[in-house]
C-alpha cells in the first residue's frame, strides 16, 4: 500500500494546441482515484496548480523566442511547492497538462536527491531553444531537467540540472528533431525507439531498465499518452503512428511495477478535446493501476 498524492497541472502553455489542460479533469473522470484506492493504496488529491489561460497572457506570448516562459516558470515553482509539501514518502502523481509540466514533477519528486527518469514517450523533448523549431516548451523538458537550456528553466526550484543525462531512459521513441539527436547522443541518453521495442520487446528493456537504476532512492516515470499508437489512443495533440500497442504499453508499466524502483509518476498530453468517449484518459488510468500493482491474476 501506498500513500499516494495527485497534483493537477491543467498546462496547455508549452504547446501550441488547445485542449490539454482538461487532461488533469479528463483523468479524474475516468476514476483515477477510486481505481487505485481499489488496489489498496491511500490516495489524496490536492487539487490542481492555478494556471492562467493562453488568452489573458498575450503580452507574455514570447520571452526571448520561447512562448510563455515565465507563466510556464511560475506554474512549475508553485508545483514544485506542492510537490515538495507532500509527506515524506509520499508517491506523487502529476496530471498534466502538456510535458512542459515535467520539469516541476520530475524536481518536486526528487527531493534534491538522485533520481533515475523513464521517460515513455514519441517524442524525446530533448530540445533546447537553440535547436527547437517552434519554440514550444513542451519538446524541451527533458533536455532543461539535464542542465541544458534557458536559465530560468534549468534553475527551477534551484540551481542546475536535476537529473543526470545518464541516468535517463527514453523509451518508444518515433519523432525526433535533428538538434535533439544530436544532443542525446553527445550527452549519453540511453534511448529504445520503436525500433528497439520491437526487435529487443518490452522484457529485454525492462530488464535493462532493472539493472540501470537498481539501488537508486527515486526513480520516476514520465508517461505521455502519445508513445500509444494513436487508434488505441486518439486523444493527444501530437499523435505518432506506430506506438506501443495496448499490450506493450500494459507489460511495460508491469514489468516496471516488478522492479518495486518507481518512486513517482506523470500522466500527461491527454486531450479530451480530440478524444473519444474518454478513452485516451481511461487507458492512462489503467497504466497507472498495472504501475501501481493491478495483477491479472
Amino acid at each position: 500500500m501506498k500513500r499516494i498524492g495527485v497534483l493537477g497541472m491543467p498546462m496547455d502553455l508549452g504547446q501550441g494546441r488547445r485542449g490539454v489542460d482538461m487532461g488533469p479533469s479528463a483523468i479524474r473522470y475516468a476514476r483515477l482515484q477510486a481505481v487505485l484506492e481499489e488496489l489498496g493504496h491511500e490516495v489524496h488529491d490536492y487539487g490542481d496548480v492555478d494556471i492562467p489561460i493562453a488568452e489573458s497572457l498575450r503580452h507574455e506570448r514570447e520571452s526571448g523566442g520561447l512562448s510563455y516562459l515565465e507563466p510556464i516558470r511560475r506554474a512549475c515553482e508553485d508545483a514544485i511547492a506542492h510537490l515538495e509539501a507532500m509527506p515524506d514518502g509520499a508517491f506523487p502523481i502529476l496530471l498534466g497538462g502538456d510535458h512542459s509540466v515535467a520539469m516541476a514533477s520530475v524536481t518536486g519528486a526528487s527531493r534534491h536527491r538522485r533520481i533515475g527518469v523513464i521517460w515513455v514517450d514519441a517524442h524525446a523533448d530533448f530540445n533546447t531553444p537553440e535547436t527547437s523549431p517552434s519554440g514550444n516548451i513542451h519538446g524541451m523538458p527533458l533536455a532543461h531537467l539535464c542542465g541544458l537550456g534557458d536559465p530560468r528553466l534549468v534553475n527551477l526550484g534551484w540551481e542546475g540540472a536535476k537529473v543526470r543525462p545518464e541516468d535517463v531512459v527514453l523509451i518508444g521513441i518515433r519523432s525526433l528533431d535533428p538538434g535533439e539527436v544530436r544532443l542525446l547522443r553527445e550527452r549519453g541518453v540511453t534511448v529504445y525507439t520503436m525500433k528497439e521495442v520491437d526487435t529487443l520487446r518490452v522484457p529485454a528493456i525492462a530488464e535493462a531498465i532493472a539493472g540501470k537504476f537498481k539501488g537508486f532512492e527515486r526513480v520516476h516515470v514520465s508517461l505521455d499518452a502519445d508513445v500509444l499508437d494513436p487508434e488505441i489512443a486518439p486523444g493527444v495533440g501530437t499523435p505518432v503512428p506506430g506506438g506501443l500497442t495496448y499490450r506493450e504499453a500494459h507489460l511495460l508499466m508491469e514489468l516496471l511495477c516488478d522492479t518495486g524502483l518507481v518512486t513517482s509518476l506523470d500522466l500527461v498530453e491527454v486531450n479530451p478535446i480530440l478524444d473519444i468517449a474518454n478513452r485516451t484518459a481511461r487507458i492512462m488510468v489503467e497504466l497507472a493501476s498495472s504501475l501501481l500493482g493491478k495483477k491479472i491474476y
